[in-house]
């Protein structure tokens, strides 16, 4: 069957398009995507593919996980987010993701599988993971901690996205301002009296990028009085 999936994604293969997303996943050398490899596949074929192939086997989904070829990876992310979702095999699903962390190596895939599945499987378990990932040198592990939240924002759940937004304050890396400033955004969707109570302590601090994204709905003079101090 994994033979089949790959001449699938063979068959859609698109040169101009790979490029085009090499440079926008930051493949260069020194970036953060550095060596990864597209095949330059539109996201809706990859997600018809990942149902069509929903039951390969372990080891397929691992030898695809293991690959330098974005798209191989984002199938199995597909893959995962699918079994975990519909079959009754949350807890080996979750562990399989863990293990992998190191392959769960580009923003769109942790954005992708994270909440769904880390933070899913969280939501009414202990949660010292996300701290332990948040204190990591590794720049996935922290947006994996921080992004898996989203799952506890939807049930009006906000404390672990406050403390780990918190532990991540200072991180040097746009790609984690970016995912905190998001999911400060979301609590102000559903409770904005929170979100300005966070903003409040610790805007002056704050990266400008995590900020403007943090106040991304806020009324134009809301805004600019953050952004302004």
């Amino acid at each position: 069957m994994l033979k089949e999936l790959i001449n699938d994604l063979e068959k859609l293969k698109n040169p101009e398009q790979a490029r085009i997303l090499q440079g926008f996943f930051k493949t260069g050398k020194g970036e953060y995507g550095e060596g990864d490899i597209f095949l330059g596949i539109k996201s809706q074929p990859l997600k018809e593919i990942a149902k069509k192939y929903n039951d390969i086997s372990d080891k397929s989904l691992q030898i695809l996980l293991n690959s330098k070829i974005h798209d191989y990876r984002i199938i199995a992310m597909r893959i995962l987010v699918y079994r975990f979702e519909h079959l009754n095999e949350k807890e080996k699903n979750f562990q399989f993701y863990i293990n992998n962390l190191d392959n769960i190596n580009n923003w769109d895939l942790v954005d992708l599988s994270a909440p769904n599945i880390v933070g899913n499987y969280l939501i009414d378990k202990d949660k010292s993971i996300l701290y332990k990932l948040a204190k990591s040198n590794k720049l996935w592990d922290k947006r994996v901690s921080i992004i898996a939240t989203y799952a506890f924002i939807k049930n009006n759940q906000y404390e672990d996205t406050l403390k780990i937004s918190e532990i991540l304050l200072n991180d040097k890396h746009d790609l984690i301002h970016k995912a905190v400033g998001w999911m400060l955004r979301e609590i102000g969707k559903r409770n904005l009296k929170i979100e300005e109570s966070f903003l409040k302590k610790h805007y002056r601090q704050m990266p400008r990028t995590m900020l403007r994204y943090a106040i991304e709905k806020f009324p134009k003079d809301k805004k600019e009085f953050y952004m302004k101090k």
